[in-house]
């Protein structure tokens, strides 16, 4: 190999990561390849901390890879004509490259344990959004369907939560592919499926967890600020499965219970005028 290719794998890696380094600026400030938006939600800041560090070191390890061979082809070309020296190995290069690998492996599996333990682990979900579920998430082929307890439960306990996920309520409301939710505080939702392996993912808030047949799993996050965010499947549930899409609507306490009442007038709507309403209409009519 000529003696000036070490230019070419030397310029690849510079432009890659040039590249990937703008690439990952979320919109508007970027093209937002790696993320839409900066996360909308406190423990997906930190999940993105975790994205951000391992492609950190993923990136340290590309260049220095890089950088040893750029120093090959520079110092080894043909033009040398030098006769090559034969080597059986190095139990020291063997020893540090199986080392430092498990080390680093170490490092991210003890660094990323506390997000992931507020993320996954029950004991450690906030106690009053354990106790206050919002909502009933059923995944089925192919939508969302909601079922928020009625504004006046309350919830003593954590019996009482699982009697009403196990028996619904007559005055429970019902919605689909729109889940209301308040912001600036920890809520809880109870995710199941009707039918086959669903995933309730939220990208925006960096929240992700699979539905799975006879099961029902806690799944709590936060809204940091008012908006729209998707709500998606991801997993191929079937033939429908690239219309199955939802939205989270994130409001502060006021607007998400005056959504709530809303929602119980449309949902006892029966289509019919009141008496009150007929008779002011026909009053109005007859005085015309």
């Amino acid at each position: 190999m000529g003696r000036h290719w070490w230019i070419f794998f030397a310029t690849v890696p510079i432009v890659c990561v040039a590249w990937t380094w703008w690439g990952s600026y979320p919109a508007p400030e970027g093209p937002g390849w790696w993320f839409n938006m900066n996360s909308a939600s406190t423990l997906g800041k930190e999940i993105d901390d975790l994205f951000y560090l391992l492609t950190i070191i993923v990136t340290v390890v590309f260049l220095g890879t890089q950088l040893a061979l750029v120093y090959v082809l520079w110092r080894y070309h043909e033009k040398r004509n030098e006769k090559s020296l034969f080597m059986h190995g190095s139990h020291a290069l063997e020893v540090l490259w199986t080392i430092a690998p498990a080390g680093i492996l170490l490092f991210i599996s003890l660094y990323q344990m506390d997000v992931w333990g507020r993320y996954r682990m029950i004991s450690t979900f906030n106690k009053e959004a354990m106790s206050q579920p919002i909502a009933e998430v059923t995944a089925r082929q192919f939508e969302w369907r909601i079922r928020y307890p009625h504004p006046s439960r309350k919830f003593e306990n954590l019996k009482a939560v699982e009697d009403w996920l196990a028996k619904p309520q007559k005055d429970d409301l019902h919605t689909v592919n729109d889940l209301h939710v308040p912001t600036g505080k920890p809520v809880l939702i109870h995710l199941r499926t009707q039918d086959v392996l669903h995933s309730f993912f939220i990208p925006d808030l960096r929240v992700k967890q699979d539905a799975v047949p006879g099961l029902v799993i806690p799944v709590w996050f936060d809204a940091i600020k008012s908006g729209k965010y998707d709500l998606v499947c991801a997993e191929l549930c079937g033939w429908g499965h690239y219309k199955m899409r939802g939205q989270i609507s994130a409001e502060n306490e006021d607007d998400y219970k005056k959504y709530l009442v809303e929602l119980e007038k449309r949902q006892e709507d029966d289509g019919t005028k009141s008496e009150e309403a007929e008779e002011t209409v026909a009053t109005a009519a007859g005085g015309n």
